[in-house]
């Protein structure tokens, strides 16, 4: 099946283009940060309720080894309580005000190792998806990763396509070398391609969790802006952990793995948010970069330039 050329946008967007995103997909989406909240509530309190039985039960037993030995497993667990309180308590106001906040800088991992395989098996017994907690996953983490605040130099990026972006009839192979796409139109890659060029980030394909994982380590990235399904995304968040990831969903109208697309919108906003803003080249025009050729190689001439103002 051969698909109507998709037309690419300019790398100089919009602001209200920008500004549209969240919203756009708050309503397609409804109610998946409540998704996330939810559970992370539900589950510490499983957890909570678990370490006060964990100490009500031995109780008894252990005054027969020693008269403190009570009040000193309960005061582990009572930290441990704590621990859990303090946990849930940082991540729910980093999601409410869209900041670090109670010394809250290493919730994100805490949830990526911990609570999400934990709120993933209540979200079965409550009758959520897991399509659904991944997703609620991804759009918090997304939030936490932009509440660092950082900023990134353009060889610093790397943005990470599933290999099902491409074009199915298309019998050219990108994944070794994206080099070889001839930018038909008939996909979102030769936008992408318009984009590293311009950004002066890095792209790569990847057709599955060993090939991203080599990509990963290769690049040596120190932000990875990724676009996939709601299960690659959550699991290469936890494969590459600490190292940042930014996720995008992507659309799957011919089901999944079988040429997916992308908001190409979402994708440049992403690039524009955490890149330095000395780092952003002038406009052109995406959708016929021959028109200025010199734009294509700013980035790597303005690379120096970037550097130091980034350290500056």
């Amino acid at each position: 099946m051969q698909h109507e050329k998709r037309q690419s946008i300019g790398v100089q967007a919009q602001p209200d283009v920008f500004s549209r995103i969240d919203r756009d997909t708050a309503k397609a989406h409804p109610g998946r940060k409540r998704i996330f909240i939810g559970l992370l509530g539900g589950t510490s309190l499983l957890i909570i309720g678990a370490l006060v039985v964990l100490w009500i039960i031995p109780y008894v037993g252990l005054t027969s080894i020693h008269p403190w030995a009570p009040w000193v497993l309960g005061a582990v667990i009572a930290a441990a309580i704590g621990t859990v309180t303090w946990f849930s308590l940082a991540l729910f106001l980093n999601i409410l005000f869209g900041k670090p906040v109670l010394f809250s800088k290493k919730t994100r991992g805490i949830a990526i190792k911990i609570f999400l395989p934990l709120m993933t098996g209540v979200g079965r017994l409550l009758g959520i998806s897991q399509e659904s907690v991944r997703a609620s996953f991804i759009q918090v983490n997304n939030e936490i990763v932009q509440a660092e605040g950082r900023s990134y130099t353009p060889d610093e990026v790397l943005l990470l396509m599933p290999h099902c972006l491409q074009n199915s009839q298309c019998r050219y192979r990108l994944t070794y070398n994206i080099e070889n796409c001839r930018r038909c139109g008939e996909c979102e890659i030769a936008s992408l391609l318009a984009f590293s060029e311009s950004y002066g980030v890095k792209l790569a394909i990847a057709t599955g969790g060993t090939i991203a994982r080599r990509i990963v380590v290769q690049n040596r990235p120190k932000l990875i802006i990724a676009v996939a399904c709601e299960r690659d995304l959550s699991s290469g968040v936890q494969d590459t952990y600490p190292l940042p990831v930014f996720g995008i969903l992507n659309e799957r109208p011919f089901g999944p793995c079988l040429d997916t697309t992308v908001a190409l919108n979402q994708v440049q906003w992403a690039i524009e948010l955490f890149l330095h803003p000395s780092c952003l080249p002038k406009a052109w025009d995406a959708r016929d970069p021959s028109k200025d050729q010199a734009s294509r190689s700013k980035p790597a001439a303005a690379m120096h330039e970037c550097w130091e103002s980034k350290d500056s």
